[in-house]
């Protein structure tokens, strides 16, 4: 509990990483503390995602203004919440929930939403003089506890898991999956773990000049984006740039792919450009993920199959699932139910947790202890349009995720994610890891 309450909430428009409007909301407490938010945005989205309100008129931002889920903050969420105290997340969540009333938030907007939600926790954090992860951590406990569910409750470091290459919507569908990335799993610490991932994306940088690779500008995330012959090559020269760097692939750094495939998935194939626009079966998908996994030192895939391809999902689990770190994304969407259905299944062995494909950060705590429960694995991850906004670099050490997803190791809106764990690991020292 604060002495503070909730004196004020205002909401503004404000430019994501991509110059696309989003919600940025400021919550100002009764002790002159105050906390705020940015709402991120995703390119690749799912199915089962909650709503992102966008206004619609063609003639401003060609239609993906938010000026009606920033009056909803003001005009509607934010009055309900006024003299509150914010230390309440957990019944100020189920507040703004309940004023939409809708299953994916398709009212009120879980953009508008999830900005009070956030800005909330930032000003409960402010009010009790505490860092955000520290704040995070004590919400995090509460919700082992009214959940009943057994998890570990410390704060940890996360580990990385870096854009490299980029493809699908990331990159202008220059490759069939969206990412390959890298986890330095053998660093000591999270400052060397940042140090190996620089080094390696210069190396890799270098080795795609070198080569005269076309089109090798950055994505969304700060991936490389070049236009190479297939998957498994993109996979080739990231071990290539690990080796360049001076370090052991499989030991010191593995690879991660995001196979997104969900958006390559049509009438109940799966249709592959760097494959001669062949059609595949799930079965093949899972030969191919299968071949690549014995090739290549990859630990984890995301996506490997499409959000609703639940017995593909299943064959994938049984093949892959003892020994590769299997992510749903658009699969389960951070949502509880979701989740809990493909545990019943015995599918995956992990989930990302993005806030905004929820939309408040009560529901993502649920969704992040129903994994637990099950031995799932967490990865807390950023979406390709981003902004400057730090909290999920909090809410991933308060939690002990497994690992943290937040782009490359190049523009802004990433850096404030990286940089943020960096003074979170000296106010942890010795480093939790």
């Amino acid at each position: 509990m604060s002495l503070a309450t909730l004196a004020r909430i205002h909401a503004r428009e404000v430019l994501d990483s991509r110059g696309q409007p989003t919600v940025e909301v400021e919550a100002a407490n009764s002790d002159g503390t105050c906390g705020s938010a940015i709402v991120p945005s995703g390119a690749s989205t799912g199915k089962a995602e909650a709503h992102e309100l966008r206004d619609g008129d063609p003639s401003r931002y060609d239609g993906r203004g938010v000026r009606k889920a920033v009056a909803n903050v003001n005009d509607i969420l934010g009055p309900a919440v006024i003299g509150r105290d914010p230390a309440e997340q957990a019944a100020i969540d189920q507040r703004l929930c309940e004023l939409d009333g809708t299953p994916q938030k398709s009212k009120l907007g879980a953009n508008a939403i999830l900005g009070v939600s956030l800005a909330v926790a930032h000003a409960a954090a402010a009010a009790t003089r505490q860092p955000l992860y520290r704040h995070l951590n004590a919400l995090w406990q509460q919700a082992a506890v009214d959940l009943r569910t057994p998890i570990d409750t410390a704060c940890r470091m996360p580990l990385p898991m870096t854009n490299m290459i980029s493809g699908g919507l990331h990159a202008g569908g220059n490759l069939d999956f969206q990412d390959f990335l890298i986890m330095p799993a053998g660093a000591a610490s999270y400052s060397t773990a940042l140090e190996w991932i620089v080094r390696v994306y210069r190396r890799l940088g270098k080795m795609l000049a070198d080569s005269g690779c076309e089109g090798c500008l950055v994505g969304d995330e700060g991936g490389f984006g070049p236009r190479l012959p297939s998957n498994r090559a993109a996979a080739e020269i990231v071990v290539r740039a690990i080796e360049a760097a001076g370090l052991h692939p499989g030991a010191d750094v593995t690879l991660a792919v995001d196979v997104a495939s969900s958006h390559f998935f049509d009438g109940g194939s799966y249709c592959l450009k760097t494959a001669g626009d062949q059609r595949w079966t799930s079965g093949q998908m899972i030969d191919h993920l299968a071949a690549l996994a014995d090739e290549f030192p990859i630990a984890s895939i995301e996506d490997g199959l499409a959000e609703d391809d639940w017995n593909g999902w299943q064959e994938l689990t049984r093949r892959l699932g003892e020994r590769v770190q299997l992510v749903g994304d658009d699969l389960f969407a951070t949502n509880p139910d979701r989740l809990k259905r493909g545990i019943d299944l015995s599918i995956a062995n992990a989930v990302l947790i993005k806030v905004n494909q929820i939309g408040t950060l009560s529901e993502t705590f649920r969704t992040m202890a129903v994994a637990r429960a099950a031995g799932y694995r967490c990865v807390v991850s950023a979406r390709s349009g981003e902004t400057e906004d730090a909290t999920i670099a909090d809410l991933a050490v308060a939690t002990a995720a497994d690992q943290i997803k937040i782009g490359s190791v190049q523009r802004s809106e990433r850096l404030a994610k990286y940089n943020r764990l960096l003074a979170i690991e000296e106010e942890l020292h010795p480093s939790v890891w």
